[in-house]
């Protein structure tokens, strides 16, 4: 159900609409709240995948059953990097192909269109964000039936296990925008996701040079389905009966580990040969590798500033989960270092005036106020925290590392990347985006302009580990002095498409798209190199390519890399608004018209010129219902914030319609249906997870105390775990070691959200050895050798605890022996 708009067209398709206050709670299936029919019915989307490189497909089908002419307008998300390169419709046996035109120029002729009878349809990307399209369809005359096709491509991001992500956005939350900010805004309304009006169908092929070992998904799959014995191409479909409660998401994994590689794409023979869609353009895939034994150096310094959403948005699981994340993060940090923790939301609040150093003091005083951190800010308003954060001094000789966790519900995205991108000199930025409908512009633009890395949180994803993989990058010495060098034959010349690389991470894919003028022999060949310095060592990747086009990709490269270039031109062109631009918004209307690729400049528009019948009445504007799924902050019955800011609005993948509803009608409703499930399903005080019970116990230099908390926290009395204590060891080394060996033992699953504070913890014993301890075992080689053994007993026996303890009691005395414990050696 939702709020349906019946208003005469008027000139200007970006006008606001007015709004409804009725509303009617029992009504469902192909109906509006008003009893009136909704046009859509059903949604296909094809997703074809070769390696790396992703075309999605999306049609749209729709009917007007009423007895006027309409007018049907959506608002949908897509992948913030996405290049959308195709928009026709076909309407009975005619179908009309969109042309990308200046955007203002395309609005004009879209009214123009409707004003004299004739069907047109226009594709806009918002000016706000680049995620977020409308699609208007104007003049659907009664009876008539349309398809809507729509088409882009994208690159898949490689997560930490080597899966390429595909996410199919299905959520399109309100954006918050600040006081001040420029633009409309997305307004939405909403219905639940079970009252969706139409069906999504989503199958996938996949294909690559190596073999496909597994394809997950946190939807309902049917099984996957091989096409050839050596397992290099498949099928898969989206179960039937999604739910529209969550974004559709892949995990695609190869069984060979990712490769350099280089595919060099044929010009477009139409095209002009010098221009970009005429020339040949190859696309690099650079995985650089670093020296294991500079990967195992963590630096020790560093200033590390953490931003935290606290709006009502991100009630519930979200907070409590941020939260648990903030823990390890305080946990995992190494001693000398300095931070801050900063949270917002109409307001911001920060627990110190400025980063202070780590220590015993700051990270309990910074635990306990976290404790204390509801969602209870009110909207989403990062710029100003980030301007304050800016605006500190940095600390020599301790680089800032900024970690943002967010729900991406943020209006003035744009400015914020600029923000960001102004002081990429000073910091690097790592972005978290939580739940669905994060904004996929804001959060990878984030983590792009700012040198760091940027992850996606959504369904059931366990926050800490993905946050602890980018704590790990950031602890990584930083890659300086990165250059790429291109040797070619002398008669092709090359222009890189691609903005500078300014940060590079083990195991993480850098993409460079480039453009080759100039005739070459087919047997032709050249190089790409890549030069860093990394930890003080200058190293250098260099891969080695034919160029000599490979086949069957069509147009793909040559989209994405004038999709690269485009968004590149269009930040210059923010950077420069205001004063003389030299162009640049004329070169990105050139570009996007001459690659098909949309922009923020440019629209794509169809008007169906082959219909001599003019369209009589006037025209009715109906909005498409969306899924909803609801954040309600409950206090004594009533929501904690204006409602406006509490909507969570999911979409299919396709485009939807989103309209502004100040009602309380539906809000009411949602919480009538929803409150008693959420008082039930989230306890006032959930259970807290052992894993964490130990952690919070942890002390700031890596040690744990031995006392009934840590005894609790291990499942035992703290008479049990005295008594187990060798007579003379310390009672921190003998915690500590207690520690270590319950999490080797019990949560090797876990292990990525422990590791670090383990290894401060290892760290810690080694340090209590002291510097004339004669026995050429350190304590880390034993306290290995201990923990192997662990985690070989628990997984043949899955002992208890003390089980566990007594069954490699031989190997604790071996690695306790080399401990220097009050001046002598510790006898266990």
């Amino acid at each position: 159900m939702g709020c349906v708009n019946t208003t005469t067209r008027k000139k200007n398709c970006s006008q606001q609409l007015p709004v409804h206050t009725g509303m009617m709670m029992n009504r469902c299936g192909l109906l509006t709240l008003q009893r009136e029919p909704v046009p859509l019915k059903s949604i296909e989307v094809e997703l074809e995948v070769r390696d790396h490189v992703a075309t999605v497909v999306s049609i749209l089908n729709y009917k007007n059953k009423e007895d006027k002419p309409l007018e049907a307008v959506f608002v949908f998300p897509l992948p913030g990097d996405a290049a959308v390169c195709h928009f026709s419709a076909q309407i009975g046996q005619t179908q009309i192909v969109a042309e990308v035109k200046e955007k203002q120029k395309a609005r004009e002729e879209y009214d123009d269109a409707l004003s004299s009878g004739q069907q047109a349809f226009l594709l806009e990307e918002s000016d706000e964000s680049p995620d977020i399209f409308s699609l208007h369809v104007g003049s659907l005359p009664p009876g008539e039936s349309a398809s809507i096709r729509l088409e882009y491509v994208i690159e898949l991001a490689v997560q930490a296990d080597d899966g390429l992500r595909f996410c199919l956005p299905a959520v399109l939350n309100p954006r918050y925008q600040p006081q001040g900010s420029k633009g409309a805004g997305v307004q939405v309304t909403s219905v639940p996701a079970s009252l969706v009006p139409y069906s999504l169908s989503f199958s996938a092929r996949v294909s690559s040079p190596r073999p496909i070992s597994k394809v997950e998904s946190n939807c309902s799959l049917d099984p996957l389905q091989y096409l050839n014995t050596d397992q290099t191409q498949a099928t898969v479909k989206l179960a039937a009966g999604h739910k529209f409660d969550r974004d559709v998401e892949l995990l695609i994994y190869y069984k060979d580990a990712h490769q350099p590689t280089a595919v060099v794409e044929a010009g477009q023979a139409s095209a002009e040969p010098g221009s970009l869609m005429g020339d040949p353009v190859v696309m690099v895939s650079l995985y650089p590798e670093f020296p294991q034994s500079v990967m195992s150096s963590m630096v020790s310094c560093g200033e590390f500033v953490f931003l935290l959403d606290r709006s009502g948005s991100m009630s519930n699981t979200r907070i409590r989960s941020a939260k648990d994340t903030l823990l390890l993060l305080l946990k995992s940090l190494p001693m000398g270092c300095y931070f801050n923790i900063y949270s917002f939301g109409s307001r911001y609040e920060h627990i110190f005036p400025k980063s202070v150093e780590y220590s015993q003091q700051t990270m309990e005083e910074a635990l306990k106020k976290v404790e204390q951190m509801e969602a209870d800010l009110g909207g989403t308003e990062i710029l100003q925290p980030l301007k304050h954060i800016y605006s500190q001094p940095c600390i020599q000789n301790q680089p800032r590392q900024l970690f943002v966790f967010t729900d991406g519900e943020v209006g003035n995205t744009k400015e914020v990347i600029d923000l960001v991108k102004k002081n990429s000199g000073s910091h690097r930025c790592f972005s978290f985006g939580i739940g669905e409908g994060a904004s996929s512009a804001l959060i990878n633009g984030m983590a792009k302009e700012g040198g760091g890395h940027a992850q996606f949180i959504t369904g059931t994803d366990r926050m800490q580990p993905k946050v602890m993989q980018s704590l790990r990058f950031a602890l990584q010495p930083a890659v300086v002095d990165i250059s790429v060098t291109w040797d070619l034959p002398k008669e092709v010349s090359v222009t890189v498409l691609s903005p500078p690389i300014t940060a590079l991470f083990q195991g993480q894919r850098s993409l460079i798209y480039a453009q080759l003028t100039g005739q070459s022999s087919e047997a032709a060949e050249g190089w790409v190199t890549l030069k860093y310095s990394l930890a003080g060592h200058p190293s250098e990747n260099q891969l080695h390519f034919s160029l000599r086009p490979a086949e069957d990709t069509g147009l793909t490269v040559h989209r994405l890399g004038a999709r690269t270039l485009i968004r590149s031109l269009e930040m210059e062109e923010r950077d420069r608004r205001g004063q003389q631009d030299g162009g640049v918004k004329e070169k990105v209307v050139q570009l996007s018209v001459q690659s098909g690729v949309s922009s923020s400049f440019t629209a794509f528009i169809a008007v169906n010129k082959d219909n001599n019948e003019v369209i009589q009445g006037p025209l009715v504007r109906r909005n498409i219902p969306t899924p909803g799924t609801f954040s309600i902050f409950m206090t004594s019955g009533q929501p904690t914030r204006k409602r406006r800011e509490l909507r969570t609005v999911p979409v299919s993948g396709s485009p939807v319609m989103c309209e502004e509803m100040e009602t309380d009608g539906l809000m009411m409703m949602m919480m009538e249906e929803e409150n008693q499930s959420i008082k039930s399903a989230v306890p006032e005080q959930p259970p807290r997870d052992p894993l964490l019970q130990l952690v919070s116990l942890q002390e700031a230099s890596g040690c744990w105390l031995l006392d009934p908390a840590l005894a609790a926290a291990l499942g035992k009395t703290n008479e049990e775990v005295e008594k187990s204590k060798p007579e003379k060891a310390s009672s921190e080394v003998w915690a500590t070691i207690l520690a270590l060996i319950w999490l080797h033992g019990f949560k090797m699953d876990a292990k990525d959200e422990w590791e670090l504070l383990a290894a401060k913890a290892a760290s810690w014993l080694s340090a209590q050895n002291g510097s004339k301890h004669k026995n050429k075992h350190s304590v880390c080689d034993g306290y290995t050798e201990l923990l192997q053994s662990v985690k070989g007993a628990w997984k043949e026996k899955r002992l208890d605890f003390f089980e566990l303890l007594e069954d490699v009691s031989p190997l604790i005395r071996e690695a306790s022996s080399v401990l220097r414990v009050n001046g002598g050696e510790s006898q266990i």
